[in-house]
């Protein structure tokens, strides 16, 4: 065993050696740092503290918090290192193929040993494999001797790799980081696409609202236009109307000039009225009034004359003193009137 770990041990300790403590080494460090960083706090939070142990240990251990990970760290010279050349359809399932291949690529079957296989590199023509070997004998000695001095290790490590040797039965049982996250995120989908749908039909339901607003408000304001037009109406028949009454009556002057004519010279109107439904009523003196009705059917501007009350005579003038009302007769507007010559 010392014979094979000898040669691929000697070609990485240069290596090792310049990566420990180098200021590529630091770098590294500084960038996961700032990478943990920005992490929010909650998964900050699900990534315990690490307390590492270097193999072999020399005094028992203390006990420390549920929280925090142990991980044994052995020296690269207990395990056996190799870098393998795969073809490149082995990156399916590389721990599968390592392990088939196993007493090909080490003096021991496979199962004799507890092994890590690390893919490092891809190249168009083959993979690059890191493979970490340890006997399964050994390694559970140092895991009893470990049991024994107080540390159950959550990790196997080796120095300077990162990977994980324990057997799997022996590794804890833990919650995997954002498993929750994960179960949870088909809720959280349905969550926000039911919050999406309700925030859709209450904009929905805005719209509609503004838009019934809208037309609420037109509606009123087309009632008040109709109501506007109808009193324009209304104000534009009565307008007519009276200018068809007017210009259906004849004028005062050709009223009086057709008076003047159809009345004998023997006779005088002390008043004259005209009512607003075409009534006309005067009353005078007149050397033979009951002779009036006669001349006035003579009058095409008066209709229906009648005499109102009874003649009487006058002492002092000597002529009768009588009173008469007659209807207006109504013509067209266009028609001709007594003085139109």
């Amino acid at each position: 065993m010392n014979r094979l770990l000898s040669k691929p041990l000697t070609q990485l300790e240069p290596l090792a050696e310049r990566w420990r403590g180098s200021l590529l080494q630091q770098g590294w460090r500084l960038w996961l740092n700032e990478l943990r960083g920005c992490l929010p706090a909650w998964l900050r939070q699900n990534q315990p503290p690490e307390q590492h142990y270097a193999w072999p240990l020399t005094e028992p251990v203390m006990a420390v918090p549920d929280n925090v990970r142990q991980v044994l760290v052995l020296e690269p010279s207990a395990v056996l290192l190799q870098s393998l050349p795969l073809p490149l359809a082995a990156a399916r399932n590389l721990t599968a193929v390592v392990g088939y291949e196993l007493d090909r690529f080490t003096p021991f079957d496979a199962d004799q040993l507890y092994f890590v296989a690390r893919q490092e590199r891809r190249t168009p023509t083959h993979l690059k494999v890191t493979l970490v070997a340890i006997l399964r004998e050994r390694l559970d000695q140092i895991l009893h001797d470990c049991a024994a001095l107080g540390l159950r290790p959550h990790q196997v490590d080796v120095q300077g790799l990162g990977i994980d040797l324990l057997p799997a039965p022996l590794r804890p049982r833990q919650r995997t980081a954002g498993k929750g996250l994960q179960r949870s995120l088909p809720w959280l989908c349905g969550a926000l696409l039911i919050a999406a749908m309700v925030l859709w039909l209450n904009d929905r339901q805005r719209v509609l609202d503004v838009m019934h607003d809208s037309v609420q408000q037109q509606k009123v304001q087309v009632a008040e236009v109709q109501q506007l037009r109808q009193q324009l109406l209304n104000t534009r028949g009565a307008a007519q109307y009276l200018i068809r009454r007017k210009s259906a009556q004849p004028p005062l002057a050709a009223l009086l000039n057709e008076l003047t004519t159809c009345l004998p010279a023997d006779t005088w109107i002390d008043q004259l009225e005209i009512s607003d439904g075409a009534d006309v009523s005067f009353s005078g003196q007149s050397a033979k009034a009951s002779a009036l009705i006669t001349r006035i059917k003579a009058c095409h501007s008066l209709e229906n004359a009648q005499f109102e009350g009874v003649i009487q005579p006058d002492a002092q003038t000597g002529k009768d003193q009588f009173s008469l009302r007659a209807h207006l007769h109504q013509e067209a507007a266009d028609a001709p009137t007594t003085d139109t010559p």
